[in-house]
């Protein structure tokens, strides 16, 4: 298995720290354990003058052994045995922790591997290669793209990238839903817009529900300009029929151009429509029929979704009085006129997923008004026997767009969205694609248009994509010295003993595990924190560290801290797909 330099310290450190348990119950320092020794933490702790990494095997086990934590801490501390290893000594601290100091071999051997490794740091085999699909902004394709699909579209890409670094086999899908009651909505849409223009606005009522967007009118016109009024004389589902299926095409290849400009490529796009057509949705409900939850009423076959999820929620150990408050209700699964809704397509498409293409887990990325879909999906799912447990959910909140502190307004209503591909003509993709992902998905985010499109270092994707412009600076000012990088050796290494070159590497050391860490917690915005705060360290350690030195064994040290610093920002921008510029 493949881990990153924190990991495999801690994992050389639980085994010392056994190790040390073992030889003070050896030799009557602690007593035979009264039950089995449990599991202990191994942490880094904020303040490195606490010590690099620390633990409370101590405490944890002190009723195992009956004795007071610090004095266990202390048996352990005399019989650890650190020689070899990468840590150099350890200290007892309040109620019994244990705090152990990393070697200086350890920072070199940090930088060593950084450089070794190059363009793969930071991938590691925790997701054991692991089926996944991560499912994102899958919109409507009834019209643009708006700034829920662009925030969407960066968290999906990110975690994503973050899935597949951290060792899983991640693909990314689109959902087209290009079949329900939204395409019908879309057909009347262009139907009232073609008849419009012949017939005049007077003539022919616009659907109050219908798509106002400036699109729809543009697509009719199209229409008008290649056939005319060859539509006249149709009956009016011919006539939608036709005007769907010209225009649909069109706003899925908008989609994909939209989404390839913004440097997202899906492995899949999986048209609604299929399901449908082979069968796959009405054969979900006659399982479910099967199986005991669906019942007929009024001609429509219903989903006992409230006996599902209250069965559900009775075992997760909620009362009923709090169930009754979710007031739950039943689902239609097929209509009285024999046309299956799509909730019933829904469920077909995550059985799909996980029983026709065996995916080990799947996460969807929603917007947060989907919330109330969550239970009932997952529920349905484990009436279907497929299992509810491998479907997760992100929901994402609101983007609200600002100008000069001022909320920009906008309107799909009426036609007057921002769309991303007005977005992507104002700011640098660069900075839209590190926006987005600048708060956890759970957490509203304010997007500040000034400050996307300021070079300086208050916008955070300048601040970082400058540090990596620096070093190559750096590097270029010494080239036209006559000075290059020589290859690190062990010994040149060990002098990288300065606080500030010291923080900087136990930076670079984190990255494989921020990238678990965002992959575990479905937090691609990590990694954007993580590569301010690695800018923030290296910014740090040029201001305290004179790379071009006397000491010529020391400058080449720090070339190479230099090297792996720009190495570690080139991949984690590399992951969000974010550029790496040389010169700013």
């Amino acid at each position: 298995m493949k881990y990153g330099p924190i990991s495999q310290a801690s994992q050389e450190l639980e085994a010392i720290l056994r190790a040390a348990v073992d030889a003070a119950v050896a030799d009557g320092s602690l007593p035979a354990p009264q039950q089995a020794l449990p599991a202990f933490l191994i942490e880094q702790p904020a303040d490195p003058s606490h010590g690099d990494f620390a633990t409370n095997a101590a405490m944890a086990s002190a009723r195992a052994f009956r004795r007071p934590p610090r004095a266990i801490a202390d048996a352990i501390i005399s019989h650890l045995n650190l020689e070899g290893s990468h840590f150099e000594r350890a200290e007892a601290a309040g109620p019994g922790f244990i705090n152990l100091f990393v070697s200086e071999r350890w920072f070199a051997d940090v930088v060593a591997r950084v450089l070794s490794e190059g363009n793969s740091y930071g991938r590691t085999d925790y997701g054991e290669g692991k089926k996944v699909m991560v499912e994102f902004v899958s919109a409507n394709p009834t019209g643009p793209m708006h700034m829920g699909n662009a925030r969407g579209g960066a968290i999906g890409d990110g975690l994503a990238a973050a899935l597949d670094w951290a060792g899983y086999r991640c693909t990314r899908e689109f959902l087209i839903n290009d079949a329900g009651n939204q395409i019908e909505k879309f057909a009347k849409s262009l139907e009232a817009r073609y008849l419009q223009h012949f017939q005049g606005e007077e003539a022919v009522p616009f659907p109050e529900d219908g798509y106002h967007g400036a699109d729809i009118t543009a697509h009719a016109e199209r229409y008008i300009a290649e056939h005319g009024d060859s539509l006249l004389a149709l009956p009016s589902e011919e006539r939608k029929k036709v005007l769907s299926a010209y225009a649909l095409p069109k706003n899925i290849q908008k989609m994909k151009d939209d989404l390839g400009r913004y440097r997202i490529t899906f492995d899949n796009w999986f048209s609604e429509t299929t399901l449908h057509e082979s069968g796959a949705v009405m054969r979900a409900v006659e399982e479910l029929t099967r199986r005991g939850y669906t019942y007929e009423k009024d001609g429509a076959v219903w989903y006992k979704n409230a006996a599902v999820q209250t069965e559900a929620l009775l075992k997760q150990g909620k009362t009923q009085k709090q169930i009754d408050q979710l007031e739950l209700k039943d689902d239609v699964l097929v209509r009285a006129n024999g046309f299956p809704t799509y909730f019933a397509a829904d469920i077909a498409y995550h059985a799909n997923k996980f029983v026709d293409r065996g995916y080990e887990k799947c996460i969807n990325v929603w917007g947060a008004d989907h919330h109330g879909h969550v239970a009932r999906l997952k529920c349905a799912l484990d009436a279907l026997g497929v299992g509810g447990d491998k479907l997760d959910i992100v929901l994402m909140q609101l983007v609200r767009l600002t100008r000069g502190g001022e909320q920009v307004r906008m309107s799909k209503r009426t036609g007057n969205a921002i769309t991303l591909s007005d977005l992507l003509d104002e700011v640098p993709i660069d900075a839209a694609r590190f926006f987005f992902n600048m708060r956890e998905p759970g957490t509203a985010l304010d997007f500040d248009l000034d400050l996307a499109v300021e070079q300086s270092s208050q916008n955070p994707v300048y601040y970082v994509q400058y540090a990596h412009a620096r070093v190559c600076s750096i590097l270029k000012n010494l080239a036209a010295e006559g000075i290059s990088p020589e290859a690190p050796t062990a010994e040149r290494l060990l002098l990288l003993t300065d606080p500030a070159e010291r923080e900087l590497v136990r930076e670079l050391a984190a990255f494989p595990e921020e990238i678990v860490a965002a992959a575990k917690n479905y937090d691609p915005a990590r990694l954007t924190h993580y590569a301010i705060e690695t800018a923030t360290r290296f910014h740090k350690f040029y201001n305290a560290c004179r790379c071009k030195c006397d000491d010529a064994d020391l400058m080449h040290a720090r070339l190479s801290l230099c090297l792996a610093t720009r190495q570690v920002i080139r991949n984690v921008l590399l992951m969000m797909k974010i550029d790496s510029p040389e010169t700013m």
